[in-house]
């Protein structure tokens, strides 16, 4: 099986997680942000835009809560240039 030939994680290999603004952040219209080429697309019928998403701009202090949970010691994000 190919799962026999891997080889394992070097020892200070740093597990983590990323995102990206535009698919987690929510708060559209908060705190002065401007909009984006993405916020001012057209959304086809049936499917859903992310100016909600999972709200990671309010709950970002739980989100990174969880990730420590999970033993992640790296974490990168975006932000959204129309913020900066």
């Amino acid at each position: 099986m190919l799962h026999k030939n891997l080889k394992p994680f070097p020892e200070h290999f740093l597990w983590g997680a990323s995102t990206s603004a535009y698919q987690v952040e929510g708060a559209a219209l908060e705190d002065g942000k401007g909009p984006s080429c993405q916020d001012v697309k057209e959304i086809p019928e049936g499917t859903a835009d992310l100016s909600v998403s999972v709200d990671h701009y309010h709950h970002y202090k739980e989100d990174i809560a969880l990730m420590a949970e999970m033993g992640f010691k790296s974490y990168r994000f975006s932000i959204s240039w129309t913020r900066v």
